[in-house]
């Protein structure tokens, strides 16, 4: 099987940093001190890469088809995958 490298931003390391924990969307964006407009790109970038996990709860991943990070990524906590994770620190 063929690994894909898959390029990482500076924007998109950046919020990896900082989900080694669960992590709200307001708290994400207190920390990274971006806006939404700003961030949800990012999110949308390194879900799409499989780097992280959208929750709908601390505990509760949501099904791909209910994530809707342009209207809901206020509601949504986010945490960094092992893929995500490995990608990080590489």
């Amino acid at each position: 099987m063929e690994r894909q490298i898959l390029f990482m931003t500076d924007e998109e390391f950046d919020v990896l940093d900082e989900l080694y924990f669960v992590t709200p969307f307001g708290a994400l964006r207190e920390t990274t001190g971006w806006t939404p407009a700003k961030l949800i790109p990012v999110l949308d970038s390194i879900y799409r890469k499989g780097w992280i996990k959208v929750m709908k709860t601390i505990d509760d991943e949501l099904p791909e088809e209910q994530i809707d990070l342009n209207n809901h990524a206020d509601e949504y906590f986010f945490l960094a995958t092992k893929s995500g994770l490995l990608a990080h620190n590489s």
